[in-house]
């Protein structure tokens, strides 16, 4: 569902790309041949196989995974896992096209998770069904949110690679001189508008809280678990248009609400960093984020709290975004090496390693129980509440026209952040697009 860090890191949200979708629907029904080496199969005269993986990751998350990669050689002499690929998360999606039309891809990518529909109509996609449905992997303890953002009509199309979700952090010296009490589960978005509007000081530059104002994935999927509460969905029962033309346009209501109070800082570039920026120089009240945000947070000496996403019905409600490992299959002997190697990573003893060191949340509940992870919680303030907050959890339909009706959305959002349109004319713009691009044969 995909989430944003600083510049150094890949970006966790994805930002929705021109162009790669229509040249990835122009390879997928191709049969395409070659490897990933482009000149045999992996398989050394000793035997050992090498599987080539384009990581998309950096630093930290970067050395997190070469240190798992060098204990899984250790105990698997016969496999290595090349790491490579050159590029961030953020542009892996172009690179993996490009390679796929060229018949040279890699054995195993990071693909966010709002692209693996398109990417999985590729017949060079491995169906790892199987292999999540036996031998270690720990699948029926998964979260729903895990199991569902990599299950494509009933199969499972990749491994879940990182996992998330949205809360809300707060400034607590700005609502202490605001005079507010720190929210809680069960609070609303009217209170959370409220909120905003006290601890806006115009003046001083403060404000209540912000929001991405570029129409990209991190713009629209902070609207999702509004319109989910409200009943809505992304796509109707019948596949055929938007589930949200009401839910949607009340959703937009809050965000119409903010921008006219004035409380929201609209950050015009991709990447929220100058909203973050904001919050972590104590010029913003609250901001709604992920997990991945808290090292930063603390870093920058912000004595925060963590509440759970308001709701309309009381009830509790948030998206996750898991983004994902998918593999691509370069031959019977690199295939299986692939789903070893990624069998052993979502154990709970490799994942709880992942989890901390690269900045994700457990993808099991196996996983959460570990002293490890037990421990994690219990030394970062406010992590709890979006471990949480995965029991509740919903993802976007893995579904292929998913990035036209986020982009369709996206742009109804800003429209109504910079005050260019009513709730109710920029959902009506927004189901025309999206309810367009919906009826095109997938």
């Amino acid at each position: 569902m995909d989430t944003v860090r600083r510049a150094a890191r890949p970006s966790r949200r994805n930002v929705l790309r021109a162009g790669g979708g229509a040249a990835l629907a122009a390879v997928a029904g191709t049969a395409v041949t070659g490897c990933g080496a482009g000149t045999d199969d992996g398989v050394a005269a000793d035997g050992t196989v090498t599987v080539e993986m384009w990581h998309g990751q950096a630093d930290t998350a970067k050395k997190a995974l070469e240190g798992l990669v060098a204990d899984f050689e250790r105990a698997h002499p016969k496999i290595r896992v090349k790491l490579g690929g050159g590029v961030l998360a953020d542009v892996m999606l172009q690179k993996v096209t490009a390679a796929l039309a060229a018949g040279s891809y890699p054995d195993i990518a990071y693909i966010f998770g709002s692209d693996l529909a398109r990417v999985a109509r590729s017949p060079q996609v491995v169906d790892l069904t199987d292999t999540v449905g036996s031998g270690p992997v720990p699948w029926k303890s998964y979260w729903a949110a895990s199991r569902d953002a990599v299950t494509l009509n009933g199969r499972v199309r990749a491994a879940p690679a990182v996992l998330d979700s949205l809360a809300v952090v707060c400034n607590r010296k700005l609502f202490r001189e605001a005079g507010l009490p720190l929210p809680k589960a069960g609070w609303t978005w009217q209170d959370f508008v409220s909120a905003a509007r006290t601890l806006t000081e115009s003046g001083r530059g403060r404000f209540g809280t912000g929001w991405p104002g570029t129409g990209d994935e991190d713009t629209v999927w902070r609207l999702w678990p509004m319109i989910w509460d409200l009943g809505g969905d992304v796509v109707d029962s019948g596949g055929k248009g938007i589930g949200f033309a009401d839910s949607g346009a009340r959703a937009l209501q809050v965000v119409a609400e903010l921008a006219r109070d004035e409380s929201v800082y609209v950050d015009p570039k991709p990447g929220s960093e100058q909203m973050y920026q904001v919050f972590q120089s104590g010029r913003m009240g609250m901001v709604v984020t992920g997990p991945w945000q808290l090292p930063d947070i603390e870093t920058a000496g912000i004595d925060h709290h963590v509440a759970p996403l308001p709701s309309f019905s009381g009830r509790p409600v948030t998206i996750s975004g898991p983004d994902t490992w998918t593999v691509f299959d370069n031959g019977e002997a690199r295939s299986k090496a692939a789903r070893t190697f990624l069998a052993w990573l979502a154990r709970p003893e490799q994942d709880v390693r992942w989890d901390i060191e690269a900045g994700s949340l457990p993808l099991s509940r196996r996983t959460e129980a570990l002293p490890a992870w037990q421990d994690k919680v219990a030394r970062t303030e406010g992590l709890n509440v979006f471990t949480t907050a995965l029991e509740t959890a919903r993802v976007r339909p893995v579904h292929p026209a998913y990035p036209e009706v986020s982009q369709a959305l996206g742009q109804a959002i800003v429209a109504v952040l910079l005050g260019r349109s009513s709730p109710k004319n920029a959902l009506r713009a927004c189901a025309d697009e999206a309810n367009a691009a919906l009826l095109i044969p997938r």
